[in-house]
């Protein structure tokens, strides 16, 4: 068991070395420029668009409303990445890793912008009249019969990494904090988020979309809450610690208590490393969900889902941070959840039972939005029979993961989701001329009609 371990452990280190990190900040980059910096300019245009995208139009096609398709995407990136990820981002690259997970949401951005482009321009309606999408779809439908295969490769990748990241790992997550905060049996807690994942997705996208459509903004607005509170009570810090953020990035952070040190390399790999693990961008799990959105417009939709990484990163992700390092407890060497759990407490009196609720909403809400993504690849390899077979595995696989030992799992998960990344990437660069075409022909057109409403 150890000699796979490390033989897992390598292979992972691997595929999520240098070299796919490059690929996915070099992707963003090339996409950022091709669109001319669209994304983060226009972040006002698509927060206006998101507002106008609480109800749809009667003639727009699709399944749920525009909101409801990033509040399912939100659903299953903000999670464990947000408490426990920026938390190890920290313990293992110092404070300024966090400079670089703003950076790789930035120019993540651009990528999740173009995944929701080409996952509405390139779906499809399947047998039961549900839309259907993502980069199986655009890698079929735009890069042509002959590259089939490597749509099936991702449909494969995505189906089975579903069952690590978007579920054992996350139930295996909440049985462990329940279990240690309330001496919940880990097995109870198997049941009980079997049961009500179920009753969740029995009822399809429309259902989850529903859940996500207030459960998302409540629990976010919650945790963003607290954060603000301890920030704003600490606010005479808050200079110095964005400051200490910004130079750790370029002069590496010394040794200091129980923190053993970082030079830049280590907050560039693990600053970047996790906040892929937290937004998502280049994963191509996103764009399964927005394809199901109600328009008939792929940019519309793609400044929509762009916010996905601003929210989940740029807000989110760095409220954690700055309560970690105003705290002063990243330099105990503590780790992960516990090392949030512990900033949040320290600053807050029972700060830590909003991380152990943030923990248990979030990963609730990511085991329900990957089901869909794993569902919606297993419909692509296999068809419509196969969906309800694979709700019935999913909640049983929930159970398993509760109650488990998952350190093998956790490394099969890592090492399928950049597998997953490599087609959709792939499709990403490929199909990038007709992103690039789409956006300047919409724009162009908002730009003709601001002009004729002027006149």
């Amino acid at each position: 068991m150890d000699a796979l371990k490390e033989f897992l452990g390598s292979i992972s280190g691997f595929v999520w070395g240098p070299v796919m990190l490059a690929l996915l900040l070099g992707t963003g980059l090339y996409l950022t420029a091709g669109l001319r910096g669209m994304p983060i300019r226009r972040i006002g245009y698509g927060f206006r668009q998101l507002f106008r995208g609480r109800h749809a139009a009667k003639d727009d096609r699709g399944d749920i409303t525009p909101f409801q398709a990033l509040a399912t995407a939100l659903s299953a990136t903000i999670g464990t990445g947000n408490i426990a990820g920026v938390a190890t981002a920290i313990a293992l690259g110092g404070p300024g890793a966090i400079f670089w997970m703003w950076l790789t949401a930035l120019v993540g951005m651009a990528t999740k912008y173009a995944e929701a482009v080409l996952a509405v321009r390139y779906r499809e309606v399947d047998e039961r009249g549900r839309y259907v999408g993502g980069p199986m779809y655009y890698i079929k439908n735009g890069m042509g019969a002959k590259w089939k295969w490597l749509g099936a490769a991702f449909a494969l990748f995505a189906m089975i990494a579903a069952f690590g990241i978007g579920n054992t790992v996350q139930a295996n997550s909440v049985a462990d904090v329940l279990n240690s905060n309330l001496a919940v049996p880990h097995w109870l807690t198997g049941v009980v988020m079997a049961v009500l994942v179920f009753t969740v997705i029995i009822g399809g996208i429309r259902r989850i979309a529903h859940l996500a459509e207030y459960l998302v903004p409540s629990m976010a607005l919650l945790y963003v809450g607290v954060a603000l509170v301890i920030i704003l009570m600490n606010i005479t810090d808050v200079p110095a610690a964005l400051a200490q953020i910004v130079s750790d990035a370029f002069t590496g952070t010394a040794a200091t208590g129980g923190f053993a040190g970082a030079a830049v390399w280590a907050a560039i790999r693990f600053g970047v490393a996790r906040g892929i693990f937290s937004n998502e961008a280049g994963l191509g799990s996103a764009p399964i969900a927005h394809a199901a959105a109600r328009t008939n417009d792929p940019v519309r939709q793609g400044t929509i889902a762009m916010l996905g990484t601003f929210i989940d990163t740029i807000i989110i992700c760095t409220m954690t941070a700055l309560v970690i390092v105003l705290s002063g407890v990243w330099t105990t060497g503590e780790s992960g959840a516990a090392l949030t759990s512990a900033a949040f407490a320290e600053s807050l009196g029972g700060g830590n039972w909003v991380v152990t609720a943030g923990l248990v909403l979030f990963a609730f809400t990511t085991v329900v939005a990957w089901s869909y993504y794993g569902e919606r690849s297993a419909e692509y390899l296999f068809g419509v029979k196969v969906i309800k077979p694979y709700r019935y595995v999913w909640v049983v696989a929930l159970f398993i993961g509760a109650i488990a030992n998952l350190e093998i799992i956790w490394l099969i998960a890592d090492i399928l989701n950049a597998l997953m990344a490599i087609p959709n990437l792939i499709a990403l660069i490929a199909l990038s001329g007709t992103v690039f075409a789409v956006t300047r022909e919409y724009f162009a057109r908002q730009n003709e009609s601001g002009a004729r409403d002027e006149g």
